[in-house]
């Protein structure tokens, strides 16, 4: 334990040694882990560094009073989001259900981190700026403003902190306070059913902290790091233990480029466990390199280019010519970017002898995303060549991990399963395809809690119900029917039938206009769907409903790309609403997004989180999506079709944003 005298000793050294440091140009300090909380930082608290634009990372942290699992995504190297869920065995909830037993569980908790870089660092620190459960029950719900600079191995962390991060003896006046009387007036808790944004409440209180810490790398494997944590815990809706001391102490030891083990000993008092895992999907993205094939002598300039463009992944529907120029109708599912087919057609017919200009049709699915061919050419050309349409099969089996995080039963659920992916190509734009799932272990036969806050619709608090089936032999995760359609230049359709996801089966249509030079595309989804009975074959229960929405897209390709897309109509619960997703794109066709939904149900009949949001994340695996939807509650307003694809996701893919 530290004494009053030594803290402020340590603290008035810290001071100085930071403030000196200003007069050094220092590089910025590049070994950055996560912190408790799952922020670049030292163990509690914040710094002001940044991965690189395009990492994401999940870190698992466990200690004797809390354990705590966070995704976290930097879009843009001067952002970070975190979404995060946490349990603690501190006070435990009985109730007692249907069978009479008495159930009990610890408390759980979900919220969102961000933070932002107010500016680099130079002569001067690095500055950001951050907000912590900003919109969950608050239980760590706290503000700050955070500088870090560095100095050989030595990185020097100073900041303020409001909320939670306001909790010891050594307290300032809060400064916004003189700007603005009302600063000083903080409420607690949470408004309503929780889960709304409180700007009123941001930076706000009577008094705010100083923070401060130091990390040092021992070597290129170990980092040593102490803060002076000020926490607040002690008064929040869980009785936290008694700090002994203001000071944490960890290390952190790397254990490759993706992975990192952390141990801490915190406010000397317990001890913790930290473990992340983090990626960079920008910079492991290699760059596309030609592929030239084997050729024979007896073969032709045409035969040559096929060839070619097959070796690439680009396969030949067509070749038609005239006198002056040579036209391609191409199929591709592998490269997402336009500019690089270009590179590769050049290539391909540089090295087949052909010296004619080139007019494309581009085809994903049999879906025309690039129209070059028009009628007039195509009347004046004569075919070359054309590929007889033939069935095929493309099938992929994996392992997968399910995960089930908002169980109220206990702090982390979980199957892990075999599945399959299968596609019948039955011609080039009719498919039919399966996802077959088989559980090898998994932990949801003692999922009892029934949900709460039900919609009198339930089409997504039931989840349990099919989890707990989920080992019973070989399961169908769909299996459906995909017709695609161009009828006319941008204008393309979609007509799908069969069992569309988990949860529901049914049919329906999609329309979208794409225009691949512009920024924007809009389209409309129509389909009549039924409840899956909760054995994964083929019965159904009571529920059906007809959903329409209409969808407007916008990618924007300047200084800060983004997608973003809104979609309004009406929902699988049969309540009409609104939904706004924002995403970020890679052009290794990972993606990273987050949603908000707001329909005709209140917060109040909603229930615990007043509305529809979460995060997701897309990675393509053998030119497929894996799909991840990650929401703080399962509930039933504001859901949506989970659908394999829609006709944006599989045509804007020639078009990436980076």
């Amino acid at each position: 334990m530290f004494s009053k005298k030594k803290e402020l000793k340590s603290k008035r050294f810290f001071l100085i040694f930071f403030f000196l440091s200003f007069q050094v140009i220092a590089d910025s300090f590049d070994f950055n882990t996560y912190n408790r909380h799952g922020i670049v930082g030292l163990i509690n608290t914040p710094t002001a560094r940044f991965y690189d634009e395009g990492v994401h990372g999940i870190t698992v942290y466990g200690s004797d009073i809390d354990q705590k699992i966070t995704l976290t995504s930097n879009p843009y190297d001067w952002f970070e989001a975190s979404f995060f869920y946490m349990n603690t065995e501190i006070e435990q909830t009985c109730r007692q259900y249907f069978d009479s037993k008495v159930y009990c569980q610890g408390y759980k908790d979900k919220g969102f981190n961000i933070k932002l870089r107010l500016k680099e660092e130079g002569n001067l620190p690095a500055i950001a700026i951050g907000l912590m459960d900003f919109a969950g029950t608050g239980i760590y719900s706290s503000e700050y403003i955070v500088s870090s600079y560095g100095i050989g191995k030595l990185d020097m962390h100073f900041g303020l902190g409001w909320g939670r991060l306001s909790g010891t003896n050594d307290r300032i006046k809060n400064p916004l306070g003189y700007i603005r009387e009302s600063f000083y007036d903080r409420t607690s808790g949470y408004s309503g059913e929780g889960g709304q944004l409180n700007l009123s409440k941001y930076f706000s209180g009577k008094d705010v902290a100083p923070f401060y810490g130091i990390s040092y790398g021992l070597n290129n494997k170990m980092l040593l790091k102490v803060e002076k944590d000020t926490t607040l815990l002690e008064d929040a809706s869980l009785e936290y233990p008694d700090r002994e001391s203001d000071y944490t102490f960890g290390l952190d030891y790397l254990i490759n480029e993706n992975f990192t083990l952390g141990l801490s000993y915190e406010r000397g008092g317990y001890s913790s466990i930290r473990f992340t895992y983090k990626n960079n999907p920008k910079r492991s993205s290699k760059k596309y390199e030609y592929q030239k094939a084997e050729i024979s002598p007896d073969d032709d300039k045409y035969t040559r280019l096929i060839k070619n463009l097959e070796e690439n992944d680009i396969g030949v529907n067509k070749i038609t010519e005239t006198s002056n120029s040579i036209g391609l109708d191409l199929t591709q599912f592998i490269h997402p970017d336009l500019n690089l087919i270009e590179e590769i057609i050049s290539q391909s017919a540089n090295d087949a002898g052909i010296n004619k200009s080139i007019k494309k049709d581009l085809r994903i699915s049999d879906l025309k995303a690039v129209t070059e061919i028009d009628e007039a050419f195509e009347r004046s050309a004569k075919i070359i060549y054309e590929r007889p349409q033939t069935r095929r099969i493309v099938t992929n089996t994996n392992i997968r991990f399910r995960p089930f995080l908002a169980s109220r039963e206990e702090f982390f659920k979980g199957a892990l399963l075999v599945e399959n992916d299968t596609e019948f190509i039955i011609r080039d734009n009719l498919f039919f395809n399966t996802n077959l799932k088989y559980s090898l272990a998994d932990n949801f036969d003692d999922l009892i809690f029934p949900p709460e806050d039900t919609f009198p619709a339930q089409v997504r608090s039931d989840v349990k119900q099919y989890l707990k089936n989920i080992n019973e032999g070989i399961l169908i995760g769909r299996a459906q029917f995909d017709y695609h359609i161009t009828p006319k230049t941008n204008h393309h359709l979609m007509f799908t039938a069969g069992i569309l996801e988990d949860m529901f089966s049914g049919y329906g249509s999609e329309y979208l206009y794409f225009q691949p030079n512009t920024n924007y595309s809009f389209g409309v989804e129509l389909f009549k769907v039924k409840k899956r009975d909760y054995d994964w074959a083929f019965g159904h229960l009571d529920f059906e409903n007809t959903t329409l929405t209409a969808n407007f897209y916008y990618r924007n390709y300047g200084i800060i790309p983004f997608d973003m897309k809104i979609s309004a109509g009406e929902y699988l619960a049969g309540d009409v609403g609104s939904t706004i997703e924002f995403s970020r794109t890679y052009s290794s066709g990972v993606r990273f997004g987050a949603f908000a939904t707001f329909t005709d149900v209140s917060s109040e009949d909603f229930g615990e989180g007043s509305f529809d949001k979460g995060i997701f994340f897309n990675i393509p695996i053998y030119g497929n999506l894996i799909n991840y939807t990650w929401r703080p509650l399962t509930k039933d307003p504001g859901a949506k079709l989970s659908r394999r694809h829609n006709l944006h996701d599989l045509l804007v893919r020639f078009r990436p944003i980076n």
